[in-house]
């Protein structure tokens, strides 16, 4: 499999949590950027094996600011530097309150197939306190728009442990996204971003975070209602009906690799990443060469991220995996570190596989670091 993704790097407002590198300037910054992007995908396109494309995702920022006339621009020049599999997926980010009539016939021409809304919260109060523009009853009118438009393939993400959410105020969002036409769920705990509007409320002390108990009682409760909604979980914090898991993000956790394009978006080609600077003025100014740093993964380096993100799905990885990619000393290393996690019961075995229990998920974070190289 191959992936693009491109970032959209505007905003209209910014989130108070979010640390993404997006901008709110306006329309005419962002046909020079369209542009840009443009000449990158047509300087780039060798980078994608035989040209073919799995996946194209457009991520951001909020990428349902686009034109409906940006938009076309991107998939055009997209089909003359790719081919997109028949069955290609093709997601784009959507704000709630963006989805109307006319934004869904645009995404339906030019071959968008998915749509993965940020709802964050059905609470009103606490989407205002998070800066999002849209309200409850916007998010759950998207959903419905877009499902009786023809989208099957429908995302929803939910953030908890926001400022002063109860446990029940959480189960409650559950229960309304699950009860949505929606086949996938994206759920995680809120993170206090350095350099972030909710960060620096934290540190004045006009908002507290979610204590640990909370935070993992919020956790299990989302364990518990998307297993009875028949949704399986495939990542810590993803959940699908069986057979929608997003495929092109599931390739960041298999070691596939992928092409990024856009201001700050990451690439990888299996030894090595790339990052577009996060400098939208300089990705414009040098269209299709934008300024980009790379990294020389090591071999100890790779191990801890094959280990890092096949661990977070619920496969986990083989053993013989290990061996084969990075040689018997690693392979040694992992069964000597997961035994003991093996005999607590927070790692499993089947098949030849190993994963992380349903207990364990709870210590993943402390899991993993013990499995990781040593330095």
């Amino acid at each position: 499999m191959t992936g693009l993704y491109i970032h959209v790097p505007f905003c209209r407002r910014r989130c108070v949590y979010c640390d993404f590198y997006s901008t709110t300037q306006g329309s005419d910054v962002r046909r020079a950027y369209v542009r840009a992007l443009c000449e990158e995908m047509k300087t780039r396109r060798d980078e994608v094996s035989g040209h073919r494309l799995h996946t194209l995702y457009i991520g951001g920022g909020t990428p349902s600011q686009l034109s409906a006339e940006e938009l076309d621009a991107i998939f055009e020049t997209a089909h003359e530097c790719y081919v997109l599999d028949d069955a290609a997926e093709v997601t784009i980010e959507a704000n709630p309150d963006d989805v109307t009539p006319e934004w869904v016939e645009s995404i339906r021409r030019v071959g968008i197939n998915r749509v993965s809304l940020g709802v964050q919260t059905f609470d009103d109060a606490l989407l205002r306190r998070l800066s999002r523009r849209h309200t409850a009853d916007q998010a759950r009118q998207a959903v419905r728009l877009l499902a009786a438009s023809g989208f099957s393939n429908l995302s929803i993400d939910l953030i908890y442990g926001l400022p002063d959410q109860s446990r029940r105020a959480f189960r409650d969002d559950l229960t309304e996204a699950l009860d949505l036409p929606v086949c996938h769920l994206s759920a995680y705990a809120l993170i206090y971003e350095q350099g972030t509007p909710l960060f620096d409320l934290r540190r004045r002390g006009e908002v507290s975070e979610a204590d640990e108990d909370l935070s993992l009682g919020m956790y299990a409760d989302l364990l518990d209602a998307t297993e009875r909604a028949g949704f399986r979980r495939y990542e810590i914090s993803n959940f699908a009906r069986p057979g929608w898991e997003a495929r092109h993000n599931s390739s960041y956790w298999n070691d596939a690799p992928y092409v990024g394009c856009g201001p700050a978006a990451h690439s990888y080609d299996g030894h090595r990443r790339r990052r577009n600077l996060p400098d939208l003025k300089r990705y414009v100014d040098s269209p299709g060469r934008p300024p980009f740093e790379t990294e020389e993964l090591t071999l100890h380096e790779r191990y801890d991220e094959f280990l890092l993100t096949r661990l977070r799905t619920a496969e986990g990885l083989a053993v013989e995996e290990v061996e084969t990619k990075f040689g018997p000393a690693f392979a040694r290393h992992f069964r000597a570190e997961a035994a003991a996690h093996l005999r607590a019961g927070r790692l499993e075995e089947a098949d030849g596989r190993i994963s992380i229990s349903r207990s364990g998920l709870f210590l993943s974070d402390l899991i993993m670091s013990d499995l990781m190289w040593p330095d």
